[in-house]
């Protein structure tokens, strides 16, 4: 998925489901966009933790908040078992 804000990706999502719930689509097309709007709940949610990492990161230094650098755990060279 190309790279989006989050505020946009979130508008898309919404409108997925309402097209959802309006129950006016054919089946394919139905699919088709349940599809789409998965891959963009994805994205949100991975944002969404990214955010929530930094903002841990800040608050977590000792003696107050201090910046730390922060990735995913592959680009930290952590391994999951």
């Amino acid at each position: 998925m190309k790279e989006k804000r989050f505020e946009d990706a979130m508008k898309e999502l919404e409108d997925i489901v309402k097209r959802l719930e309006s129950g006016d689509l054919p089946l394919e097309e139905s699919l088709k966009i349940f599809e789409e709007g998965v891959a963009l709940s994805r994205y949100c949610f991975n944002k969404l933790e990214e955010a929530e990492k930094r903002v841990s990161i800040l608050v977590k230094g000792e003696g107050g908040t201090k910046r730390e650098p922060f990735g995913t755990e592959e680009t930290q060279g952590v391994k999951k078992d």
